[in-house]
């Protein structure tokens, strides 16, 4: 018998159905944050059951609104197509086109989108769909002009500056952090001026020119390495967060789906001895620990959607085993096949959720001949409030071919 054997046999729930999942929601309760993790990019069980948990806190809790690790403006698209302003769900998430294309657009994401398309037709209320994270500034800058041009010409002035100065870097992020590194350019000036002039506008052009001020920041931040960039992204994601739920109003309660590394919280894992915040911790400090529920997901063994390096092509990869010791080693050993476990009180908890223990992350890029490097140690009852875990995958179901783009710079770890 494992030495966790019979402690994780007292916690462990089989997970059949999402009818499962009640328990989970009863520790929600009240919450006003659930954020729902995955330890891949690219795995089909994470997708389906992450979607199951919120059409269940959507229909059954009256959460308001989904924010997942995406750019702004590809998920207002979505949320346009769900709330039935403009095309179908499919249409919109074919629209991403930023390497990893398949992160979002894929037949998963469509399932759920279609869902929320056809709950939104039938409900005297309208959930929406949001991105929250960094990545588009030239996107999101396009964005600002032509609304400014249909709303407020007069004001368009800042918004072009700004274009002006990063266009001479065309389109390619890493050309603007090594000149900002190497030849002391910036273009901050004119993106702060910009931000200033347009916070508190209309929400969607003033969280534009958000990302824009987000992005340039990140970049910068990049090419000087260290956490900072780390730490930039995730706090983007966490204001953002927080705006949101003040345009919703008060009552408003968000779901979130980003990586685990993100959901996380980063005082739980080596990450904050790296100097690393996660929008995880981040919640628990702004809302209270009561009022944010963090979920993490995981897997043994099977097949995940990755590319072998930045801006490769995607394609199924292999998942092996978890590393012997390891989280996802344990639960193999003694778990269901499929489970769900909602931690008990600090004070009850067995060793396996208080023993900081390797636990596996994947990101967008990922080779699993290394498979043994992508593990956070982790104090798993401190890192999340619950977790779903699934002895085998497989990859999800990418909904196009890979338009290769390098043009954004790699993130740690491994992309995610």
């Amino acid at each position: 018998m494992h030495r966790y054997g019979d402690e994780v046999s007292a916690i462990a729930r089989p997970l059949v159905d999402d009818g499962d999942l009640g328990v989970l929601l009863d520790r929600v309760g009240d919450a006003r944050v659930v954020m729902i993790g995955e330890a891949s990019h690219g795995t089909h069980e994470y997708y389906t059951w992450r979607a199951a948990l919120t059409r269940r806190l959507i229909a059954e809790c009256d959460f308001s609104f989904v924010a997942v690790e995406g750019d702004w403006p590809d998920c207002e698209r979505v949320d346009a197509a769900v709330r039935g302003d403009a095309a179908t769900p499919l249409e919109a998430l074919l629209g991403y086109e930023r390497w990893p294309t398949w992160m979002w657009a894929n037949e998963e994401v469509v399932d759920f989108a279609d869902w929320l398309c056809a709950y939104n037709a039938s409900s005297a209320r309208s959930v929406g769909f949001h991105g929250l994270d960094v990545y588009s500034m030239w996107e999101s800058l396009r964005e600002i002009i032509m609304w400014l041009r249909e709303n407020d010409p007069g004001a368009v002035e800042p918004a072009l500056a700004a274009y002006h100065c990063l266009s001479a870097y065309s389109e390619d992020p890493q050309s603007y952090a090594w000149a900002t590194r190497f030849l002391r350019a910036s273009c901050e000036d004119s993106v702060v001026r910009m931000l200033i002039d347009l916070r508190g506008r209309d929400l969607a052009v003033w969280q534009n020119a958000e990302v824009v001020a987000g992005a340039e920041h990140y970049y910068r931040a990049m090419a000087m390495g260290g956490p900072t960039a780390w730490n930039v992204r995730d706090r983007h994601m966490d204001a953002t967060l927080a705006r949101l739920l003040h345009g919703y109003g008060a009552g408003s309660r968000a779901v979130v789906w980003a990586h685990n590394t993100h959901v996380g919280d980063a005082n739980a894992t080596d990450q904050a001895a790296l100097g690393e915040v996660t929008i995880g911790s981040l919640a628990r400090e702004r809302f209270g620990r009561d009022q944010v529920v963090l979920i993490g997901l995981g897997g043994h063994r099977g097949s995940v959607v990755a590319g072998r390096s930045w801006g490769a092509a995607m394609e199924p990869l292999p998942v092996p085993p978890g590393r012997p010791g390891s989280i996802e080693d344990i639960l193999h050993a003694t778990a269901p096949a499929d489970a769900l476990f909602v931690f008990p009180p600090l004070a009850s908890r067995p060793d396996v959720l208080v023993d900081a223990l390797p636990h596996r992350a994947i990101g967008v890029v990922y080779r699993p001949e290394l498979d043994a490097g992508n593990y956070v140690p982790s104090v798993l009852g401190d890192r999340y409030d619950a977790f779903l875990w699934f002895d085998e995958t497989r990859a999800l179901r990418p909904l196009h071919p890979l338009r290769v783009d390098t043009h954004e710079l790699e993130t740690y770890p491994s992309g995610v």
